[in-house]
Protein backbone atom coordinates (compact mmCIF):
# COMPACT_ATOMS: atom_id res chain seq x y z
CA UNK A 1 0.00 0.00 0.00
CA UNK A 2 2.87 2.39 0.78
CA UNK A 3 4.38 1.71 -2.66
CA UNK A 4 1.09 2.61 -4.34
CA UNK A 5 0.76 5.75 -2.20
CA UNK A 6 4.37 6.74 -2.99
CA UNK A 7 3.81 6.31 -6.72
CA UNK A 8 0.58 8.31 -6.48
CA UNK A 9 2.33 11.11 -4.58
CA UNK A 10 5.13 11.15 -7.16
CA UNK A 11 2.68 11.11 -10.11
CA UNK A 12 0.46 13.85 -8.76
CA UNK A 13 2.86 16.77 -9.49
CA UNK A 14 3.40 15.46 -13.04
CA UNK A 15 -0.35 15.32 -13.65
CA UNK A 16 -0.73 18.83 -12.21
CA UNK A 17 2.06 20.11 -14.47
CA UNK A 18 0.47 18.56 -17.56
CA UNK A 19 -2.93 20.00 -16.63
CA UNK A 20 -1.44 23.45 -16.00
CA UNK A 21 0.44 23.32 -19.31
CA UNK A 22 -2.76 22.43 -21.16
CA UNK A 23 -4.59 25.30 -19.44
CA UNK A 24 -1.87 27.82 -20.37
CA UNK A 25 -1.82 26.56 -23.96
CA UNK A 26 -5.62 26.92 -24.16
CA UNK A 27 -5.66 30.40 -22.66
CA UNK A 28 -2.74 31.76 -24.64
CA UNK A 29 -3.09 30.89 -28.34
CA UNK A 30 -0.31 32.08 -30.56
CA UNK A 31 -1.17 34.64 -33.21
CA UNK A 32 1.51 35.84 -35.57
CA UNK A 33 4.12 33.90 -33.61
CA UNK A 34 3.27 35.57 -30.30
CA UNK A 35 1.33 34.32 -27.31
CA UNK A 36 -1.90 36.22 -26.70
CA UNK A 37 -2.69 36.78 -23.05
CA UNK A 38 -6.26 37.01 -21.75
CA UNK A 39 -5.15 39.47 -19.07
CA UNK A 40 -3.90 41.97 -21.70
CA UNK A 41 -6.11 44.22 -23.82
CA UNK A 42 -6.61 44.08 -27.57
CA UNK A 43 -3.82 46.55 -28.36
CA UNK A 44 -1.31 45.07 -25.89
CA UNK A 45 -1.69 41.70 -27.61
CA UNK A 46 -2.06 42.86 -31.22
CA UNK A 47 1.22 44.80 -31.23
CA UNK A 48 3.08 41.51 -30.66
CA UNK A 49 1.56 39.67 -33.63
CA UNK A 50 3.80 39.70 -36.70
CA UNK A 51 0.68 38.86 -38.75
CA UNK A 52 -1.07 42.10 -37.75
CA UNK A 53 1.49 44.86 -38.33
CA UNK A 54 -0.67 46.49 -41.02
CA UNK A 55 -3.74 46.43 -38.76
CA UNK A 56 -1.78 47.92 -35.85
CA UNK A 57 -0.38 50.68 -38.09
CA UNK A 58 -3.89 51.43 -39.34
CA UNK A 59 -5.33 51.53 -35.80
CA UNK A 60 -2.60 53.98 -34.80
CA UNK A 61 -3.16 56.15 -37.91
CA UNK A 62 -6.90 56.27 -37.21
CA UNK A 63 -6.36 57.26 -33.59
CA UNK A 64 -8.20 54.19 -32.27
CA UNK A 65 -5.54 52.93 -29.84
CA UNK A 66 -7.17 54.49 -26.76
CA UNK A 67 -10.58 53.12 -27.74
CA UNK A 68 -9.30 49.55 -28.21
CA UNK A 69 -7.34 49.78 -24.96
CA UNK A 70 -10.57 50.80 -23.21
CA UNK A 71 -12.83 48.56 -21.15
CA UNK A 72 -15.03 47.35 -24.02
CA UNK A 73 -15.97 44.63 -24.31
CA UNK A 74 -15.32 44.38 -28.03
CA UNK A 75 -15.40 41.61 -30.60
CA UNK A 76 -12.74 42.37 -33.21
CA UNK A 77 -12.49 40.62 -36.55
CA UNK A 78 -8.76 41.17 -37.09
CA UNK A 79 -7.52 40.98 -40.69
CA UNK A 80 -4.00 39.67 -41.18
CA UNK A 81 -1.30 41.35 -43.25
CA UNK A 82 -2.13 38.82 -45.99
CA UNK A 83 -5.77 39.97 -45.88
CA UNK A 84 -4.71 43.59 -46.41
CA UNK A 85 -2.41 42.46 -49.24
CA UNK A 86 -5.45 41.07 -51.10
CA UNK A 87 -6.86 44.61 -51.46
CA UNK A 88 -6.19 46.42 -54.75
CA UNK A 89 -2.68 47.85 -55.02
CA UNK A 90 -2.29 51.17 -53.23
CA UNK A 91 -5.46 50.82 -51.13
CA UNK A 92 -3.70 50.50 -47.77
CA UNK A 93 -1.23 53.30 -48.49
CA UNK A 94 -4.12 55.51 -49.57
CA UNK A 95 -6.15 54.73 -46.42
CA UNK A 96 -3.18 55.51 -44.18
CA UNK A 97 -2.88 59.08 -45.51
CA UNK A 98 -3.93 61.69 -42.93
CA UNK A 99 -6.55 63.12 -45.29
CA UNK A 100 -8.29 59.71 -45.39
CA UNK A 101 -8.48 59.23 -41.61
CA UNK A 102 -12.31 59.31 -41.62
CA UNK A 103 -12.55 56.52 -44.21
CA UNK A 104 -9.85 54.50 -42.44
CA UNK A 105 -11.72 54.84 -39.15
CA UNK A 106 -14.94 53.67 -40.82
CA UNK A 107 -13.22 50.60 -42.31
CA UNK A 108 -11.55 49.67 -39.01
CA UNK A 109 -14.61 50.20 -36.81
CA UNK A 110 -16.55 48.10 -39.33
CA UNK A 111 -14.49 45.17 -38.00
CA UNK A 112 -15.63 45.76 -34.40
CA UNK A 113 -18.85 44.62 -32.74
CA UNK A 114 -19.81 45.87 -29.29
CA UNK A 115 -19.81 43.07 -26.72
CA UNK A 116 -17.84 39.86 -26.46
CA UNK A 117 -19.00 37.21 -28.94
CA UNK A 118 -17.24 33.86 -28.92
CA UNK A 119 -17.60 31.61 -31.94
CA UNK A 120 -20.08 29.58 -29.86
CA UNK A 121 -22.15 32.76 -29.42
CA UNK A 122 -21.93 33.48 -33.15
CA UNK A 123 -22.99 29.91 -34.00
CA UNK A 124 -26.04 30.31 -31.74
CA UNK A 125 -26.93 33.56 -33.53
CA UNK A 126 -26.52 31.82 -36.90
CA UNK A 127 -28.81 29.03 -35.79
CA UNK A 128 -31.39 31.50 -34.44
CA UNK A 129 -31.20 33.38 -37.76
CA UNK A 130 -31.84 30.17 -39.75
CA UNK A 131 -28.35 30.08 -41.24
CA UNK A 132 -27.32 33.74 -41.12
CA UNK A 133 -26.69 36.18 -38.28
CA UNK A 134 -26.54 39.95 -38.65
CA UNK A 135 -23.87 41.60 -36.52
CA UNK A 136 -24.10 45.37 -35.98
CA UNK A 137 -20.69 47.00 -36.07
CA UNK A 138 -19.60 50.03 -34.09
CA UNK A 139 -19.31 51.93 -37.38
CA UNK A 140 -23.09 51.56 -37.77
CA UNK A 141 -22.87 48.99 -40.53
CA UNK A 142 -23.67 45.31 -40.59
CA UNK A 143 -21.71 42.11 -41.10
CA UNK A 144 -23.34 38.73 -41.65
CA UNK A 145 -22.05 35.50 -40.18
CA UNK A 146 -22.81 32.05 -41.58
CA UNK A 147 -21.31 28.59 -41.42
CA UNK A 148 -19.80 26.92 -44.46
CA UNK A 149 -17.87 23.67 -44.35
CA UNK A 150 -17.41 23.87 -40.59
CA UNK A 151 -15.99 27.40 -40.72
CA UNK A 152 -17.61 30.63 -39.70
CA UNK A 153 -17.69 32.95 -42.69
CA UNK A 154 -18.25 36.69 -42.49
CA UNK A 155 -19.84 38.67 -45.32
CA UNK A 156 -19.56 42.44 -45.65
CA UNK A 157 -22.00 44.97 -47.12
CA UNK A 158 -20.27 44.82 -50.50
CA UNK A 159 -20.69 41.03 -50.72
CA UNK A 160 -17.08 40.17 -49.89
CA UNK A 161 -16.50 37.21 -47.61
CA UNK A 162 -13.78 35.94 -45.33
CA UNK A 163 -13.27 33.16 -42.82
CA UNK A 164 -12.42 33.20 -39.15
CA UNK A 165 -9.05 31.45 -39.18
CA UNK A 166 -8.10 31.73 -35.50
CA UNK A 167 -11.16 31.96 -33.24
CA UNK A 168 -11.67 33.03 -29.64
CA UNK A 169 -8.46 34.88 -28.84
CA UNK A 170 -9.64 36.18 -25.48
CA UNK A 171 -8.51 39.59 -24.27
CA UNK A 172 -9.11 41.50 -21.04
CA UNK A 173 -11.51 43.78 -22.94
CA UNK A 174 -13.11 41.37 -25.40
CA UNK A 175 -12.17 38.80 -27.99
CA UNK A 176 -10.32 38.76 -31.30
CA UNK A 177 -11.19 36.48 -34.19
CA UNK A 178 -8.42 36.47 -36.79
CA UNK A 179 -9.86 36.72 -40.31
CA UNK A 180 -8.42 36.22 -43.78
CA UNK A 181 -10.12 39.21 -45.44
CA UNK A 182 -10.63 42.91 -44.95
CA UNK A 183 -14.34 43.71 -44.74
CA UNK A 184 -15.58 46.80 -46.51
CA UNK A 185 -18.64 48.87 -45.59
CA UNK A 186 -20.91 50.58 -48.10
Amino acid sequence: MNIIRSRFVLALPAVALIAASALVAHQNPKVGGAAMYPNKNIIQNAVNSTDHTTLVAAVKAAGLVDTLEGPGPFTVFAPTNAAFAKLPAGTVDNLLKPENKEMLTKVLTYHVVAGKLSTQDIKKLIKAGHGKAELKTVSGGALWAMQHGGKIMIQDEKGGTGAITIPNVNQSNGVIHVVDSVFLPN
